[in-house]
């Protein structure tokens, strides 16, 4: 197989910036190992994710962006951004000031946004109209209420996320974490526990995310973690299905924090191409072709 690219990792700049990330306390490699890691396991490329703004703790903008600025042929990176209002009074920049001055630095979009609001929230929509404008993608983390850990907020069934696709034709959003692939099937149950959990079995017909990739084209889907994984794996007949319809809308992505993490979804694709159950076009295409024209990765293929 030829190139392949990772949407989504996390890790620090150095061996001292960080130790430890999340409530897990996993270990989160520096730039180095996860470069190393990479070229050793036929990854051409990454992406840097950044889940804060301005923080000292690793993960922030700047450290995302030396990341990219020390590894270029390795890495790029998306940038955080901080909506509330109070931030913009602070330091006195708005949030589309503050969008273009990283993209001036080189952030090829917004990921992973984990502002804990509901989608509609005038807020978000301040970020959605200033992303659309710069056309910066925006990559976010799903969250299933207001209130609990991280991430935007949508009711069963993905209304919220449905105006948003509509009122922004213009912007690319990339779904990521269990209440988005949550609702990859159809009859499930939309209470708060379950919409946090990774679904076991046949995926039933009538999910609202098959619907909502149908309906807008701006609509991607970050298949990293095991949320995007197990929503594909869990019932290979209609992963293939699915990899092989909306391969103009899929990226691959693992949400790696070291190299000692498993996800096996990268197997599963590529056995899908030797068994013939996928075709190589949708393989290339969720691999590394979407993802260099989404993030504008062009000189990938022109180095």
């Amino acid at each position: 197989m030829t190139m392949k690219i990772d949407i989504h990792l996390h890790m620090a700049y150095s061996n001292t910036s960080c130790k430890q990330v999340g409530p897990d306390a996993q270990v989160l490699a520096d730039a180095k190992s996860m470069r190393n890691y990479l070229l050793a396991n036929s990854f051409s490329h990454g992406i840097v994710l950044s889940t804060d703004e301005f923080a000292t703790r690793c993960g922030n903008n700047m450290d995302s962006c030396a990341i990219a600025h020390q590894y270029p042929e390795t890495f790029s990176w998306l940038c955080s951004i901080d909506p509330s209002p109070l931030t913009s009074e602070t330091i006195g920049h708005t949030i589309e000031q503050r969008l273009q001055f990283y993209k001036n630095l080189g952030a090829r979009g917004i990921g992973e946004f984990i502002f804990n609001q509901r989608l509609d929230h005038p807020d978000v929509e301040a970020v959605l109209a200033a992303c659309e404008k710069l056309e910066l993608p925006f990559l976010f983390h799903m969250s299933p209420q207001v209130g609990y850990n991280y991430g935007l907020v949508d009711e069963p069934g993905l209304p919220l996320l449905a105006k948003a696709l509509a009122r922004y034709p213009a912007l690319t959003l990339i779904g990521h974490s269990q209440p988005f692939w949550y609702e990859i099937g159809g009859e499930m149950p939309g209470d708060f526990h379950s919409r946090n959990q990774y679904p076991v079995g046949p995926v039933k017909p009538g999910g609202c995310l098959p619907d909502l990739f149908r309906r807008y084209r701006n609509l991607y889907g970050d298949l990293s973690a095991h949320s995007g994984g197990n929503a594909i794996m869990r019932d290979p007949d209609f992963g293939y299905a699915f990899l092989e319809e909306f391969q103009d809308q899929l990226m691959f992505g693992s949400d790696r924090v070291n190299p000692t993490m498993q996800f096996p979804l990268a197997e599963f694709i590529y056995n899908a191409v030797k068994k013939g159950r996928i075709s190589r076009t949708a393989y290339d295409k969720i691999f590394y072709r979407n993802a260099i024209r989404v993030f504008r990765l062009d000189h990938l293929i022109n180095s």
